[in-house]
């Protein structure tokens, strides 16, 4: 009996044995693949995307208007003056522009609010990696990034590479100095036909007229009226909705009459076939917003009212 109970108990610790030794190799399989399992997910976590390793960029603008044309030095007159830009990128922002007519050379003071850009270069960003002529900023009395950057032209595109100061990387823009911006005085001619130059006689007349400007959303009667009175012209100025509650011409502040629900204005008409430079507040906005325009009126649409 006993040699029995012996060879029972030596079968059962066989037994015990083999099921914890086939307990830890099922285990330490189970180990081995969850790691292996861990670092094929690591490292394809840690491979980095096409996407992530691109240049990326921010959404750009358009920039300019159609059939604008070069303005040079010798079109201006010698002085300093506030100059709107328009730029490609919704990064690069400009707070100001300062343009210097000297000497048949133009130069603008380049004002960014931020220290996002530690250089610029007028040229492309491939251009730039390479270039020794980059130009880096001073600190206005604000504590903003001033940089002076030479100008080819007004209404023209022209290539400008911007240096992150975080990543250390060139991001090109493209930017467009607005012609269209600067006070009649800055040019040594006239830049438009003159309401006395055309030969009318006073009366009243229409005209064919173009709205740029804002978020195109907006628009204005055309053909409109305008009245002739000794060589000068007022003209009306219907818009699509009633949202408008002053404009400002020149040094003027005009203030509209509310007719079927249009904002109409009587505004002098400065010249024609040109973009006559305009501002107009909405209150269709949370709060009140003054909005650059322009407005263009046809000389060879001019027909007498009867």
């Amino acid at each position: 009996m006993k040699k029995t109970i012996i060879a029972v108990s030596l079968i059962a610790a066989l037994s015990l044995s083999s099921c914890s030794a086939e307990s830890s190799t099922s285990e330490q399989s189970s180990v081995q693949t969850t790691t292996a399992t861990e670092a094929a997910t690591e490292t394809a976590t840690a491979a980095p995307t096409t996407a992530a390793t691109e240049h990326a960029t921010a959404p750009q603008n358009e920039v300019g208007y159609e059939g604008m044309t070069e303005v040079g030095a010798d079109e201006l007159r010698d002085g300093d003056y506030r100059i709107s830009v328009d730029s490609s990128s919704s990064m690069f922002k400009i707070a100001d522009c300062i343009l210097h007519v000297a000497d048949g050379r133009m130069t603008a003071d380049i004002i960014i609010a931020s220290k996002s850009y530690d250089a610029l270069y007028m040229g492309t960003e491939d251009e730039a990696l390479s270039a020794a002529d980059t130009i880096t900023y001073t600190e206005n009395e604000s504590g903003q990034s001033v940089f002076s950057v030479p100008v080819e032209a007004l209404d023209k595109e022209v290539q400008c590479a911007a240096l992150s100061a975080k990543k250390q990387e060139w991001y090109g823009r493209t930017l467009v100095f607005r012609a269209d911006s600067l006070p009649d005085e800055a040019f040594a001619k006239e830049r438009y036909i003159a309401p006395s130059e055309l030969g009318l006689e006073d009366g009243e007349y229409t005209v064919e007229v173009k709205l740029t400007g804002g978020s195109g959303k907006a628009s204005i009667e055309s053909p409109t009226t305008f009245t002739l009175e000794d060589g000068k012209a007022t003209v009306k100025i219907v818009w699509s909705s009633d949202k408008y509650d002053k404009m400002v011409v020149e040094d003027g502040v005009f203030i509209p009459t509310v007719t079927d629900g249009h904002s109409v204005f009587e505004i002098p008409l400065m010249g024609f076939d040109y973009k006559m430079p305009v501002q107009a507040e909405t209150t269709a906005m949370s709060e009140p917003h003054m909005i650059d325009y322009t407005l263009c009126f046809d000389s060879s649409t001019i027909e007498k009212c009867e």
